[in-house]
């Protein structure tokens, strides 16, 4: 008979109890139930909910247009494409590219092209044509006239993730603002459906007195709808710019240096800062998994007190409607001390994603005029990259750190990083502080940096650098003065 262990009894007994999931399991749990279900088919209709397109996005097919850069770029832009539309709930069939010196001003890819793309979508079964890059009202209606499927841009797929990933109030409305702002211009109809007028005699024959009259069409109606939802849209983010603004400010007025993390979609942000925190946020293997911000509290470890944003990420070609409906959230980017830049160690060409996100973030400090934060490097996912790839992004990057944030390996020597590179408080205090005044202490602590501490029979003999408004307050107990 095998002798039980105390250690076997405690796992029997552990064994019938729930550990109770953190907030980012309980996420990625609700996000996976909600996939489609294979086998609806996609209809060619007026839809403009995303939740509706969402579920006709199925079997899909990828063509791009490569007009300048190497094959290299070329495929992985379209492989990228391909990750999208799997982010989104797709199948990916089939991939084209097309060498051209410019996208056809009427069709995108030209009219031979077409023509391979339609036997390509039947021999296929594909109900969904992406095209990689942004198309005119003209051309998506021109490609769906021929190929009589759906057809979307690289633009409405992002939207699209956007709708499936944002969480908060805000957020759910910066991407319905962005939405409707890409829809406006492209708002068309499959025969007659918004072409329908009411008013003159027909309004008479069947409206009466007060109905007869020029009418408006159905997409005069929509258009009108959909600039008043905008403004109402606008309204309400500007509202809740407010409240965030307001948070910020006592930030600010408290002095708490800032950090923000930006990088590339997928690079590995919110497993960082679940590394460096223990926030326990959402981690998934998708893009664009985080969209709304999350700020927690961190210390240095001499006892400074920071805090650290995860921000949403970045991508090559962003839509401008994203940059612009995430306006507040790319702001806290901005007005950090620090910008901890993650880079994907692991990727194929992790200098175009550098390039991609100080292309926005130059966007960023452009519309406000101001110089942006200082730039710390962190390579990501070292644990699964080459060493060769490892030692070239050294080379190109100088002064980066090269982390693992599933590992953990590197990032204390990040966080020692991070805390050489924060702002330290200004003002040196040699104060002696009563007992019934320790508040200030605590506040020297959490705000400022102990330089040294005693307790003595008359109150605490503190000496620390501390920010101007704290130093004012001790100024009354300074026991040599203070200093700058």
């Amino acid at each position: 008979m095998t002798e039980l262990t105390h250690d076997d009894v405690l796992d029997d007994a552990l064994r019938g109890f729930d550990v109770e999931p953190s907030q980012g399991e309980l996420e990625l749990d609700e996000r996976a139930s909600l996939r489609r279900v294979a086998g609806l088919s996609t209809e060619l209709a007026d839809i403009s909910e995303v939740e509706y397109r969402q579920l006709r996005l199925e079997r899909v097919v990828l063509v791009g247009v490569w007009t300048d850069g190497t094959a290299a770029q070329s495929e992985a832009s379209l492989a990228e494409l391909a990750r999208l539309a799997e982010t989104a709930g797709s199948e990916v069939l089939e991939g084209l590219v097309q060498r051209r010196n410019r996208p056809d001003p009427a069709t995108y890819i030209g009219a031979g092209k077409v023509r391979e793309l339609a036997d390509v979508v039947r021999a296929t079964g594909a109900d969904t044509v992406i095209c990689d890059g942004e198309l005119s009202p003209g051309q998506l209606r021109q490609l769906e006239d021929k190929l009589k499927v759906k057809v979307i841009d690289r633009t409405a797929l992002i939207l699209d993730i956007f709708a499936q990933h944002a969480r908060s109030k805000e957020g759910k409305a910066q991407v319905e603002l962005a939405q409707l702002q890409y829809l406006l211009p492209r708002l068309r109809g499959w025969g007659t459906s918004l072409s329908r007028q009411a008013g003159g005699r027909a309004g008479g024959a069947g409206g009466g007195v007060g109905l007869r009259g020029p009418g408006e069409t159905k997409l005069e109606t929509d258009r009108r709808r959909i600039n008043k939802r905008i403004a109402k849209l606008r309204r309400e983010i500007a509202a809740m710019n407010t409240i965030r603004e307001t948070k910020r400010g006592r930030r600010l007025a408290r002095e708490v240096p800032s950090v923000a993390i930006v990088g590339y979609t997928n690079a590995g942000k919110s497993s960082l800062l679940n590394a460096v925190t223990g926030a326990g946020v959402l981690v998934e293997d998708a893009l664009f998994a985080t969209l709304d911000p999350t700020t927690r509290r961190s210390a240095t470890p001499d006892g400074r007190t920071y805090t650290l944003t995860d921000t949403v990420g970045f991508v090559r070609h962003l839509p401008h409607q994203i940059v612009e409906a995430f306006r507040s959230t790319l702001d806290e980017a901005a007005d950090a001390d620090l910008l901890l830049h993650v880079v994907d160690g692991s990727d194929p060409a992790p200098e175009d994603q550098v390039n991609a996100v100080r292309e926005v973030l130059a966007e960023i400090g452009k519309r406000r005029s101001e110089p942006l934060p200082p730039e710390l490097i962190v390579i990501n996912k070292a644990d699964a990259a080459d060493e060769v790839a490892l030692a070239r992004l050294r080379h190109l990057l100088p002064g980066a750190f090269v982390v693992s944030a599933r590992t953990g390996a590197g990032v204390g020597a990040l966080v020692r990083e991070i805390a050489d590179r924060l702002p330290r408080p200004e003002v040196v205090v040699d104060a002696l502080v009563p007992y019934t005044r320790g508040e200030l202490v605590a506040r020297a602590h959490a705000d400022g940096e102990v330089l040294g501490e005693e307790h003595t029979p008359e109150g605490t003999r503190l000496q620390a650098r501390v920010h101007p408004e704290l130093a004012a307050a001790l100024r009354g107990y300074a026991t040599n003065g203070t200093s700058a």
